[in-house]
């Protein structure tokens, strides 16, 4: 199997990028499944149905979400109801929508996403370790799934990197998200999970994570809350590409960037 993973979509402009460039990069890589991270889709904050919609009719086949997920309050009567919209797994019982979705493919290929958020420097969730394995002791490789895909939003390399390992043999991907920024640890584990710290974002790196670069400096030099908006530059569209044997564990990972100011792979 293929599948595709795009980090975080920051703003109209990049969201209107990944929504061309979708039908393309799936029939350039053959790609069997799309997951893309939707949280900062709508103005840099939050996501809408709207939106939503317009991500799965271009070949997105399920969204997942973070910190920000409940920034457009519209959005929570629609995840109750759309299960390929998650909010993070380790959010509160009664919390509307999931944090987990099966997807099955038109070809009978089953896959299986998490979210989850991190603990360390974010909003107060429920444990992330409990929380992950929960959904892969419901959710296995071979029996329940394909390929499984988590994402693990959060702010720490630390605490991402020890959920990569501990879901390593479980999982097919451990990607990260929340920071914007790609890293450059992209690897198969030795259980055969396939690991990246953060996948970046699709934005305008030419910013300070998506959002301009004046307003950011003002903050940091103390000169007042100066209001963020997201830098309107080329957009770069990051993730990561990952195929898979019969099993469900990686055999080959390879980064994807595409436009805008980072070099291309």
């Amino acid at each position: 199997m293929r599948v595709l993973f795009l980090g975080d979509i920051v703003g109209r402009i990049a969201r209107h990028e990944v929504i061309e460039q979708l039908p393309g990069l799936r029939e350039e890589f053959a790609l069997d499944f799309i997951v893309v991270n939707c949280e900062n889709a709508a103005g840099g904050f939050g996501i809408t149905p709207k939106i939503c919609e317009a991500l799965f009719c271009a070949g997105a086949d399920a969204l997942t979400t973070g910190n920000h997920v409940w920034d457009k309050k519209e959005i929570i009567d629609y995840i109750a109801g759309e299960p390929r919209l998650l909010r993070p797994v380790n959010m509160a019982d009664g919390t509307p929508g999931n944090g987990i979705v099966r997807v099955t493919s038109a070809e009978g290929l089953r896959l299986v996403v998490v979210n989850i958020m991190t603990n360390l420097f974010m909003a107060p969730t429920d444990p992330a370790f409990t929380a992950l394995n929960d959904a892969l002791v419901r959710n296995k490789l071979g029996r329940d799934a394909d390929f499984i895909l988590v994402d693990a939003h959060g702010e720490t390399t630390s605490e991402k990197m020890a959920l990569g390992h501990y879901a390593d043999g479980r999982a097919s991907l451990v990607v990260g998200t929340h920071t914007h920024i790609p890293t450059a640890d992209l690897l198969i584990l030795p259980g055969g999970t396939a690991y990246q710290t953060d996948a970046g974002m699709c934005g305008d790196y030419n910013s300070v994570i998506g959002m301009e670069k004046q307003a950011a400096m003002d903050r940091f030099l103390g000169r007042g809350n100066t209001r963020l908006s997201v830098a309107m530059g080329p957009i770069t569209l990051s993730g990561v590409i990952v195929e898979t044997d019969g099993a469900g564990l990686a055999t080959a990972v390879h980064p994807l960037r595409r436009g805008g100011v980072l070099a291309a792979t």
